[in-house]
């Protein structure tokens, strides 16, 4: 069976920024579906310990004191959803994640910093992912516009209710991945094993492509040096990042 009509685990998180080093979880989903069975779905809301910027709250509906009043400690969170996905992992689920490298990256941290056994540490060689960004933009590479979760929904026909919404984003991802392998058939014929070594060299391509390109732009020269290309997770820094 192809990769794309077997079982998905959705995984998406939302978090009080975008740097992967020093921001937090806030919500998280592990979201299984596809393969002929039930859809099966767990979310979680952390108080991450730190303020959740207005900004932030503003995108995912998550204030501070919404947290703390509802959310579960942190590093119960971020060992639950760890848990999760190593559970799937290790029954040969692909995990599917839009932008993975943010959300596999963020976990990674999170778990440092709580002393939870990071995910990469209990799966080892066995995690295989699918980005549907990093899908869209190999099988799309010169299509106009934007290559967000919604971006990607509209394009691919699929419904998204409630963006920025963790659950939401995760099943949304699953579904874009389906209609993407619907819709190439060169895509399915590709071994998961395969279809993962690929992503990292597509991945490594693309985020080289970005930081050329904003070497070439001006204002947007320093932005470069802040662009990754490991995928699907960045490894730690040595010391351990920041606590």
């Amino acid at each position: 069976m192809s990769w794309h009509l077997g079982r998905l685990a959705g995984f998406d998180l939302e978090t009080t920024g975008v740097d992967t080093e020093t921001d937090r979880i806030v919500t998280a989903c592990v979201v299984q579906c596809g393969g002929g069975q039930s859809t099966q779905s767990a979310t979680w809301m952390a108080d991450p310990g730190i303020e959740i910027p207005e900004e932030a709250a503003k995108v995912h509906g998550v204030t501070t004191e919404k947290a703390r009043a509802e959310g579960r400690p942190a590093a119960e969170v971020v060992e639950q959803v760890t848990a999760a996905l190593a559970e799937v992992v290790l029954a040969g689920v692909p995990v599917v994640a839009m932008n993975a490298s943010f959300d596999l990256t963020m976990l990674d941290r999170e778990a440092r910093r709580h002393g939870v056994q990071p995910l990469i540490d209990i799966v080892g060689d066995d995690l295989r992912v699918i980005d549907p960004r990093v899908l869209d933009k190999k099988i799309d590479r010169f299509r106009r516009g934007g290559r967000k979760l919604e971006d990607l929904c509209r394009t691919y026909r699929v419904p998204l209710d409630g963006a920025h919404n963790a659950d939401a984003d995760a099943i949304a991802a699953c579904r874009v991945v389906w209609r993407i392998g619907s819709s190439f058939p060169d895509l399915p014929r590709v071994a998961l094993d395969d279809l993962h070594a690929r992503q990292i060299e597509w991945a490594r391509e693309q985020a080289e492509g970005l930081a050329d390109y904003f070497r070439r732009t001006p204002g947007k020269e320093h932005q470069a040096d802040g662009v990754r290309a490991e995928w699907p997770m960045v490894p730690a820094p040595r010391d351990g990042g920041d606590q």
